[in-house]
């Protein structure tokens, strides 16, 4: 059984930058791929980012890609979502997930779920 707190989110210009946190409880949390989706008003939740659970790959949403970092700690049970030169199509609830499965930019194979942190960016 692995919990999920996000935290982090906050209202930031465009061109800044946050830091997105995701604290795992549970021995597991090393096991398992984790993934950043984020969900927009009146939009479905989509794809942002995903790492392996050794860390040793990254995956990102073309979007993203150059702008956004993600990693984690095991040691610590954390995850990170580093986001610099952020716009405001960046605004949505991030949420972060754990899963065991291969394809993991799909929600399906995420088991575990955050409770979401908000990110507004304003022009």
């Amino acid at each position: 059984q692995v919990q999920l707190v996000e935290s982090g989110g906050g209202l930031v210009q465009a061109g800044g930058s946050l830091r997105l946190s995701c604290a795992a409880s549970g021995r597991t949390f090393s096991s398992y791929a984790m993934g950043w989706f984020r969900q927009a008003p009146g939009r479905e939740r989509e794809f942002v980012a995903a790492i392996s659970w050794s860390g040793g790959n990254t995956y990102y949403t073309d979007s993203v890609k150059g702008r956004f970092t993600i990693s984690r700690d095991n040691a610590k049970n954390t995850g990170y979502l580093q986001m610099n030169s952020l716009k405001p199509e960046d605004t949505a609830v991030y949420y972060c997930a754990a899963g065991g499965g291969l394809n993991v930019r799909y929600r399906a194979e995420y088991g575990y779920w955050g409770q979401g942190t908000q990110v507004t960016v304003s022009s």
